[in-house]
């Protein structure tokens, strides 16, 4: 519209101006502006328009000469070029990101309402910007000993770090067909990382990561730590960190791998745990404080899971002008 609206002024102007005050070539302008917003196709018709224009003899335009004349059309005809270019690179840019977008919803896919008999929310932002995976994963899976839900922040963050989410992704899905135990899966997510270690020019890939087991039966859940930050349980007003003992990190090729203890908890009606990556804790607002999560936590007021974690996310954004870590938080619940 732009283009129109410029060629439209600009005709008036000159009608209500002295013969002598030339607008012509301000009209040159228009088609390099439409070949900025448009494609060949239009570019070419507000050029086409202002060499009609500039030629009319019905309106009191100071009419170039030829050479000027042929400077104009060069310049329209120069403009459809670059909008031709503009808008193939403008198609090859959304083919890439419609491709990166469908690879990375392949890799961590939206988590539905409930899994089994359990309910659960999550949210994901990706440090670097304009990617929707980092270096930080969650996942909630069924299998034969329960429900199993793994959330885990891998060493470094953005798309640098997503070789390794996908394959602690891979073994945890796996495992939780497998393994009759969580410690078995944590054993088998750290063989994983140690693995695809020796391929690594530092020769090194570790990971902090929660596992979560939810038996068939009853309303317990097993909760083991490799040096992750605690879960948060949500039960009525009060919110406090689970008594977990943490290990060692995954990936960091130890003698003997040794699983931590898994800690048994009975959830009562109503009880809810909030298991979130250091990306929530460690942003920090102007003065270099830490977000305070289990503090800020009872204060904030949701209708449902989902709306819960996008409340914390906008509690966090606002307390910090600048989050430089990747977010992931899942909130879990039995159903009764």
């Amino acid at each position: 519209m732009l283009p129109l609206v410029l060629i439209a002024a600009l005709v008036v102007l000159q009608e209500l101006t002295p013969a002598n005050f030339e607008l012509g070539f301000l009209l040159a302008a228009t088609p390099p502006l439409a070949a900025l917003a448009y494609g060949p196709a239009a570019t070419m018709l507000f050029g086409v328009l202002v060499v009609v224009l500039l030629t009319l003899p019905g309106l009191r335009w100071e009419h170039p000469g030829n050479g000027d004349a042929l400077t104009v059309t060069f310049v329209a005809l120069l403009s459809v070029v670059i909008a031709w270019v503009r808008s193939r690179r403008d198609a090859q840019l959304v083919t890439v990101r419609t491709v990166a977008e469908a690879a990375q919803l392949a890799v961590l896919p939206p988590l539905p309402p409930q899994v089994g008999a359990v309910r659960c929310a999550a949210l994901y932002r990706a440090a670097q910007r304009g990617a929707l995976l980092g270096g930080d994963l969650y996942d909630v899976r069924q299998g034969p000993h329960g429900v199993r839900a793994l959330v885990a922040d891998v060493q470094g963050h953005g798309l640098a770090a997503v070789g390794t989410v996908v394959a602690l992704l891979g073994a945890f899905r796996e495992a939780v067909l497998d393994e009759p135990g969580l410690q078995g899966v944590a054993e088998r997510l750290d063989r994983r990382l140690v693995v695809d270690s020796e391929g690594v020019e530092h020769g090194e890939l570790f990971a902090t990561a929660m596992l979560l087991e939810f038996p068939p039966e009853g309303s317990s859940v097993r909760v083991l730590s490799c040096g992750h930050p605690a879960p948060l349980l949500l039960r009525g007003g009060t919110v406090g960190e689970l008594p977990v003992v943490p290990g060692a990190p995954l990936g960091l090729d130890l003698a003997a791998y040794a699983p931590p203890p898994v800690l048994s908890l009975t959830l009562l009606p109503g009880d809810r745990l909030l298991v979130h990556t250091d990306g929530v804790t460690e942003a920090r607002d102007a003065t270099g404080e830490c977000y305070p999560l289990a503090e800020r936590l009872p204060g904030i007021t949701a209708a449902g899971p989902e709306a819960l974690v996008e409340a914390v996310w906008r509690d966090v954004s606002g307390f910090a002008p600048e989050i430089r870590d990747d977010v992931a938080m899942l909130l879990l619940s039995r159903v009764r």
